[in-house]
């Protein structure tokens, strides 16, 4: 199989239904000869991939039920990963540390908001390395999108997580560990296939748009985007191009953004833009005015800083909170 740009051993694994637990050893012996110096893959690179064992007779039964048929072929008799068989509650989603957010204020009463984590379960996303270690999209996305929602409950609102994880809370860590455990809200295992995946979220998501019928509803996808090392970039917005109501959300965080970075950096513009991106899974498809955002790039070294640090992924979450409380307050 060919390596993709920002590929690494796990998400490879994962792409082609593996357990990295269980097969990166055994991968790392049959591609010695197409490894670069610390395992890492070479784009363009084609390898070869562990053949699956069996852990239980009803491994392949199992598999060819919950795996994409295009998926079948390579992920036959795949060990299952753990998942929550019950609803997440408040105290498992933000932590012991946090416990349950109560609202201290009405500014956002009446609101409901879908907060969407990019990937998350058997899919990390995209990969950066940090020294001698790995930085998984999903990880870094989860993480800031738990903090908006502490944020956005704590001002009245009502808020949605669609990617929930069992254990890890709000971390402040810098290097957040992988993990394949996360479930889609209520309680539902995540897809290996992509496509399969977006649609059970925004499935989910106009479900309950549908429940809360004449409420002021949003949705908001953070995902952490992947170009090369050197590319040191700034948050982005992007809406549905017939959302006016989209548009104006988007404009509303950018302009805090932008605001934001004046102050903490006022050397330099901020060069982060709203612009129309209506291919997009979720912007396309949500009946909630969506902006699906990207944070910055996973890989470089500068953006990375916007990841690791705690406090920083607390201010992406407090600007975007910031901007939703301007877009709500000025709503018709």
């Amino acid at each position: 199989m060919k390596a993709r740009n920002g590929d690494g051993v796990e998400t490879l694994l994962i792409r082609y239904g593996l357990n990295p637990r269980l097969y990166s050893r055994q991968f790392k012996q049959l591609n010695q000869k197409n490894l670069r110096r610390g395992n890492g893959l070479i784009t363009g690179r084609t390898y070869l991939l562990p053949k699956a064992q069996a852990t239980r007779k009803n491994a392949s039964r199992s598999a060819a039920r919950t795996t994409p048929r295009r998926a079948r072929t390579t992920a036959r008799a795949v060990t299952r990963l753990p998942v929550s068989k019950a609803p997440i509650s408040s105290a498992q989603l933000f932590g012991p540390r946090i416990g349950t957010p109560r609202a201290q204020n009405g500014t956002l009463r009446g609101a409901v908001f879908y907060l969407s984590s990019g990937h998350g379960g058997p899919d990390p996303g995209a990969i950066g390395k940090y020294g001698s270690f790995k930085l998984a999209e999903d990880e870094y996305a989860y993480d800031v999108t738990v903090r908006l929602a502490r944020v956005l409950i704590e001002n009245g609102a009502t808020v949605y997580v669609m990617v929930q994880d069992p254990n890890d809370g709000i971390r402040d860590e810098n290097v957040l560990p992988m993990d394949y455990d996360e479930v889609h809200y209520p309680h539902r295992p995540i897809p290996l296939s992509q496509v399969q995946r977006l649609r059970q979220r925004i499935a989910q998501v106009n479900a309950l748009h549908a429940r809360h019928k004449g409420a002021y509803q949003r949705l908001l996808a953070l995902h952490v985007d992947s170009r090369s090392e050197g590319q040191n970039i700034d948050v982005f917005f992007y809406h549905h191009p017939n959302s006016p109501t989209g548009l104006r959300l988007a404009k509303n965080i950018h302009r805090v953004f932008t605001s934001r970075y004046k102050r903490a950096q006022p050397n330099r513009p901020y060069s982060g833009n709203v612009s129309e991106r209506g291919t997009l899974f979720e912007v396309r498809n949500s009946h909630a005015p969506a902006v699906f955002m990207e944070l910055g790039n996973i890989r470089n070294q500068k953006d990375q800083r916007r990841f690791v640090v705690a406090d920083n992924r607390q201010a992406l979450a407090n600007w975007i909170a910031e901007g939703i409380i301007a877009d709500y307050r000025g709503k018709k």
